[in-house]
């Protein structure tokens, strides 16, 4: 079994002397721990740490800890691991006697600097806890996906940032990535054939690995693409037959030929979704803020609002999964509850009337407002706070569901603010958040096209055609954009959609 004992990342490139700031020399390297004799020298907080970090990744290895005093935690740990000893007791210069590897991890400095110079004379490689020039090696922040481990080092410099990089490798590397390996150790076993042959072999199943996802062979692509367009032609044809029961070609025509109507509606969906696709809200928001000051009556904008926006959700969607904006986990996670809430939204809005939906906005916005001026002050701290664990997302993700169509809006304002708000990583929040919502303005859609019916096409199709214009360019902003600046940008945006909901009682 590999251990990370000793995991330093390997420096991009050398440093000459006198050429530049000093590089990170370190040699990476994972030890067979478990084969080794280990010597731990301090009982407390720090000692607690450190045998966590061995057993972690070693859990058979032997190690002695020795300590005037052992932390009661220490020694629950110990226990549950046979070939841990504990010597509650001073340090003894036997107690090098046979060992590997040591361990400091106490507050005396000089005793470290004694135990030190005993342990160079036997060649004992050692890890001093706090002290760096004391170090023969440094432990590493450590990612594990299965049979992958991910080390990281920072030169001794400030394991901090080690944890914080290990957090986002976390976010980024999916699960699957051990299953990865298994399959590959299959495929290699199986290939026939010489070495070159092998390679070639080889090469074809690991072209996407190499290449990132959206590596494709050839042929895949030409192929694909027909597909694609195959497709796109079916469903236009199947769109167009539909809408030509509802509107004549002399209706279209004059649409388009009105003095700037159509137009005017195509610039309001593209800044709509541009707000949307690059902060992951604000599309209800922009969009009847706008619609409401052109004097269209309320029951209009709900309406076109909702039906547009599943189009140019989808577009937003499928650009942030081509961007790589989108975490699989956490859209699993969020898909069903958000469907079921909005289906639940719809029908009852539709079955009961809009009068119940006044009651429900004030709490929401109530709420939406602390939280926007939360994620602000946030994002002007200087170090962001330790990312918490998201619980319930999924009643989380019913909810914003349910208010969405309830409600007239509010699933982007309340699930991405939430997510973020509890130190989730803004692009892949944004980017998921806007793939569901496809799904989730698709059902309350067509909930509310089931139970009432199509109407003012003229405002959806404008709408629809800005949306889907600006939905590459806002899903390819929210990954480039900085995170501090997008936090601000989250912020505000759910202090005006807070503000424009709680109008009425203000």
């Amino acid at each position: 079994m590999n251990s990370d004992l000793t995991t330093p990342t390997a420096p991009a490139a050398t440093t000459a002397p006198g050429s530049g700031p000093p590089a990170n020399n370190l040699f990476p390297i994972f030890l067979k721990l478990e084969n080794m004799r280990v010597l731990l020298v301090g009982g407390g907080n720090v000692g607690l740490e450190k045998l966590g970090a061995i057993l972690r990744n070693s859990p058979a290895t032997a190690v002695t800890v020795v300590a005037p005093h052992i932390r009661p935690e220490l020694r629950e740990l110990a226990a549950r691991h046979p070939k841990v000893q504990l010597h509650q007791r001073p340090y003894q210069d036997s107690d090098l006697d046979g060992k590997d590897i040591l361990f400091l991890a106490t507050d005396d400095v000089a005793l470290h600097r004694y135990i030190g110079s005993a342990a160079a004379a036997r060649q004992l490689l050692t890890n001093v806890a706090d002290t760096p020039e004391l170090c023969d090696f440094y432990l590493s922040s450590v990612l594990q996906k299965g049979d992958l481990k991910i080390a990281i080092s920072t030169n001794g410099k400030s394991p901090t940032i080690g944890k914080r990089l290990r957090e986002v490798l976390a976010e980024v590397l999916p699960a699957e990535l051990s299953n990865v390996l298994s399959q590959m150790t299959v495929i290699r076993s199986r290939l026939q054939g010489d070495f070159t042959q092998k390679v070639k072999s080889l090469n074809a199943v690991t072209a996407e690995l190499a290449n990132g996802p959206a590596y494709e062979t050839p042929a895949t692509t030409y192929w694909r693409r027909v597909a694609t367009g195959a497709l796109a032609t079916f469903a236009f044809f199947i769109v167009l037959n539909i809408l030509s029961y509802y509107f004549t070609w002399q209706q279209v025509w004059d649409v388009a030929r009105s003095s700037g109507t159509f137009y005017t509606f195509v610039a309001v969906g593209f800044i709509a979704q541009l707000v949307d696709g690059m902060l992951g809200m604000g599309y209800g928001v922009v969009s009847a803020i706008s619609l409401m000051s052109l004097g269209l009556s309320p029951v209009s904008v709900s309406a076109s609002i909702h039906t547009a926006e599943m189009f140019a959700s989808g577009a937003s969607g499928y650009h942030h999964y081509r961007f790589g904006n989108v975490n699989k986990r956490l859209f699993r996670v969020l898909l069903l509850p958000g469907i079921a809430g909005s289906i639940g939204g719809a029908y009852l809005l539709s079955r009961f009337g809009e009068e119940y939906a006044n009651y429900v906005k004030p709490l929401l916005a109530a709420y939406l407002l602390i939280l926007g001026i939360r994620i602000i002050s946030k994002a002007v701290r200087k170090q962001r706070e330790k990312r918490r664990k998201v619980k319930n997302a999924g009643w989380l993700a019913g909810a914003g569901g349910f208010l969405d169509s309830f409600g007239g809006g509010g699933w982007g304002p309340l699930v991405t603010s939430t997510l973020i708000t509890n130190g989730r990583t803004p692009r892949y929040v944004i980017g998921t958040v806007s793939l569901v919502e496809f799904f989730v303005t698709f059902a309350s859609a067509f909930t509310f096209f089931a139970m009432k019916g199509l109407s003012h096409w003229q405002i959806v199709a404008g709408l629809i055609v800005g949306g889907v214009a600006a939905a590459p360019l806002a899903a390819r902003l929210a990954g480039r954009l900085p995170t501090r600046w997008m936090f601000v940008g989250v912020g505000l945006m759910v202090i005006v959609w807070s503000l424009w909901a709680l109008r009425k009682l203000l």
